[in-house]
């Protein structure tokens, strides 16, 4: 990838990427309520639903920036010709590599941020300094594996989808779509893919909620399904699909149209730059 294209990267899934988690943050803590033990009243219902927004507003441009960086750099990697098959599976692992990179600046942004939710009354960095005394850096990093074993299949879903959804329009209409076009192609991919992949979400918030030294706070994803099945069944692990499929297809409106749009506009910039000359 050449330097305006790294640089188009970086800043486009950045802007994208705070755009989206601070304008539907409140969504984001109605489905974790929604998800936790202690059930949605007791995590706190409808009150304080900005509580834990530092934690986001910090992480957010990090966090989407280096998944788009390594998303668009694997893509160069493997290059393909536009008309071969294997560009879903290039979509797939561009993706899934994307994910695994940003897990590490989004998983302890993420601790924070959902103990937060379900205890509006103490404060983002006092939560941030007792998860430090207490269970050290580790702790910051509970549930990495589980939010990856979440966000790679999500990413499967949702990127092969929303550049299918892209080319069919593209191929229907004659000419490469518009940022308001990739955008409600994004919103069908990320709404779709929000759906089949929540119970996988719902067992990383169990696993990042969980008390120090608890069975389920070890990190096994299929060990926090099973105990949610036998406590509540399919409407356990489906709790927040309806406020997660909204937010991510709202989301996925906002991001991949934002990104699309920064990403175009920068590279946009740089080719009528005299320096770039």
């Amino acid at each position: 990838m050449d330097a305006p294209g790294f640089t188009a990267s970086l800043v486009a899934g950045g802007v994208a990427g705070a755009s989206v988690d601070l304008i539907l943050f409140p969504l984001d803590t109605i489905k974790t309520r929604l998800q936790s033990p202690q059930g949605f009243s007791k995590a706190g219902g409808f009150r304080g639903i900005y509580a834990g927004v530092p934690s986001t507003a910090v992480g957010s441009f990090p966090n989407a920036a280096m998944f788009f960086l390594t998303y668009e750099y694997v893509k160069c990697l493997l290059h393909t010709d536009s008309a071969s098959h294997f560009r879903p599976v290039k979509h797939m692992l561009a993706a899934s590599a994307g994910e695994v990179v940003a897990c590490l600046i989004r998983v302890p942004s993420e601790v924070v941020k959902q103990r937060a939710q379900v205890s509006a009354s103490s404060k983002t960095l006092q939560i941030f300094s007792t998860i430090l005394h207490e269970e050290g850096i580790q702790g910051l990093y509970r549930g990495y594996k589980s939010t990856v074993l979440r966000e790679i299949p999500f990413s499967l879903v949702q990127f092969p989808l929303w550049e299918s959804l892209k080319a069919l329009w593209s191929w229907r209409r004659g000419h490469m779509v518009d940022s308001w076009q990739s955008a409600v192609c994004g919103a069908f991919a990320g709404g779709f893919a929000a759906a089949v992949t929540t119970p996988l979400d719902v067992a990383k918030t169990r696993i990042m909620l969980a008390k120090a030294g608890s069975s389920t706070a070890a990190g096994n994803v299929l060990s926090a399904m099973h105990g949610v099945w036998r406590s509540q069944g399919l409407s356990g692990l489906f709790a927040g699909v309806f406020p997660r499929m909204v937010a991510i297809s709202m989301g996925g409106f906002i991001f991949l149209g934002a990104y699309d749009q920064t990403r175009s506009l920068l590279l946009e910039v740089s080719r009528k730059s005299p320096c770039s000359r």
